[in-house]
């Protein structure tokens, strides 16, 4: 989980360290954000060919070089002197990160009997459901009073005490030591990362560049279907594909892929429009905003304990249900917001939202990879991340896309109440000027800039809305699954 961890935490540490970056190394904000896009289109390309590297060379060096890799890459990252050499360390730094989720997923769920399952991955979880949670509040708190370079630096420590903690502890299964060498799949290798990194950059700068407004959105588009196409089919008639995606076959694993799609799309989602709110609508620092999200790893970190010991004793398709139902609950308790609200007001859906998240994704982990064989673990893992990174990315695409579109319409529509015939805005304009002229340019700025911040709100409550939806929309999925329950240590499938 220690890998797992700073691979995460790295992924949303370094967001609110982006604009002393850009003016530190002398670049636009709008070039920064290359140093997210270029990690993430790196980390995505690697995690569905997990499970083929781990076969060839074998998992325990597979993980310990990727570890080591992303440390190295942290110490490069810190010590850029350009924004080119910090986006190809951030390259590297994306390829050694890539496969720490799956791995530490399969590691967890071979090393533990299925009754004991639901443990393993509560400590995963703690891993990628906590680091987000915390990453901006640290980055912002380390960035403003040491430098952005050591938000890369904390790295170097960690990462030598997971490779030292590897190296001693962890042992490859049979099947991994067993396996026979097999030829690199080049053409399925190339149109994956073809169609992530288009797709990935898509997502990324659509709504910058007005989306398909832009001529090369529209050939990045094509692109990137077109190698999706290409792969999917290559895949499936490859001998030695190097993701077997066949092993989508399983009922549970292609429902929990579905589901953690969604969940990543709400989770991620959800998790850029808080601080947003907070910032942007109520004018909070960044250290309020982290301390306002903070008792959000109360919530996460409270569930996880609950339900590690419910999994295996509970039906996981009832958990995951009530998780949704949840989630759905919170983030529609979010959508009540207005710009009179305090903090302690959104503290609790907050709360519940951390909570639910954690009570969706252990017996979600558990259940999608409960009837696997042993030796698909890898492949499986290596899809389920996939997926749900590419919900986040989504997720996020989503909410920034509508948000910015959202406070434009419902600017438009308030806009037209506001004429000097209403009575309303007649009231307001004399309560402002006492009826005096010469402050009327001042009353119009005024009831301006409450027209921009109630169309923002707006705008943030129809996101908040939208993710309650998306999270009722993953119910009928939850359906799909086969029952499984542990007896003994014993699985069985019902």
């Amino acid at each position: 989980m220690l890998g797992t961890f700073m691979e995460v935490l790295d992924t949303s540490v370094a967001n609110v360290s982006l604009p002393h970056i850009a003016g530190n190394l002398a670049a636009s904000l709008d070039e920064s954000t290359w140093v997210l896009t270029s990690y993430l289109v790196s980390n995505a390309i690697v995690l569905p060919a997990t499970g083929w590297l781990s076969r060839t060379f074998g998992r325990k060096n597979f993980l310990v070089f990727c570890v080591f890799l992303f440390t190295f890459a942290s110490f490069l990252c810190g010590a850029a002197t350009s924004l080119p050499f910090l986006v190809a360390a951030r390259v590297l730094q994306g390829v050694g990160g890539g496969a720490l989720q799956p791995i530490a997923q399969a590691i967890m769920l071979e090393s533990f009997p299925l009754s004991k399952r639901g443990v393993a991955m509560a400590a995963y979880t703690l891993g990628i459901v906590f680091a987000p949670i915390i990453g901006p509040t640290l980055g912002g708190w380390i960035t403003d009073n040491y430098s952005w370079r050591w938000v890369f630096y904390i790295n170097i420590p960690v990462g030598a005490l997971a490779v030292f903690m590897i190296w001693s502890l962890i042992e490859d299964p049979p099947h991994i030591k067993n396996a026979v060498m097999t030829k690199i799949d080049y053409w399925g290798f190339g149109l994956l990362a073809l169609w992530l990194s288009t797709f990935q950059i898509v997502l990324d700068k659509g709504q910058q560049d007005d989306w398909f407004g832009a001529v090369w959105i529209r050939w990045f588009s094509l692109i990137s279907v077109l190698a999706f196409i290409g792969f999917v089919t290559r895949e499936l008639m490859a001998k030695e594909p190097i993701v077997n995606l066949r092993v989508l076959k399983n009922r549970n694993l292609l429902s929990g892929v579905t589901v953690a799609t969604i969940a990543g799309m709400v989770m991620y989602g959800t998790t850029a429009l808080i601080p947003e709110y907070l910032q942007g609508a109520m004018g909070y620092t960044a250290l309020q905003s982290g301390l306002t999200v903070s008792p959000r790893g109360l919530g996460s970190i409270t569930a996880i304990l609950l339900v590690s010991r419910l999994v295996g004793k509970v039906d996981g398709r009832f958990l995951i249900t009530a998780a949704l139902v949840l989630l759905a609950y919170s983030s529609w308790s979010l959508g009540m917001i207005d710009l009179d609200v305090s903090s302690a007001s959104i503290t609790w859906p907050i709360i519940l939202n951390g909570a639910a998240i954690s009570m969706l994704f252990v017996p979600l982990s558990v259940m999608a990879t409960a009837t696997v064989k042993v030796e698909e673990l890898g492949n499986a893992t290596g899809l389920y991340s996939l997926m749900r990174n590419l919900g986040g990315s989504m997720g996020i695409s989503l909410t920034t896309t509508l948000l910015a579109r959202e406070a434009q319409s419902h600017q438009t529509i308030l806009a037209a109440h506001m004429t000097p015939y209403s009575p309303a805005m007649s009231a307001q304009v004399y309560a402002l000027t006492m009826g005096l002229p010469q402050f009327l340019p001042r009353a119009y700025a005024i009831l301006y800039e409450k027209l921009v911040g109630q169309s923002t709100v707006l705008a943030f409550v129809s996101n908040f809305r939208m993710m309650a939806l998306l999270s009722l929309a993953a119910l009928p999925f939850v359906l799909m699954f086969k029952g499984v329950r542990s007896r003994g240590g014993v699985m069985e499938v019902h």
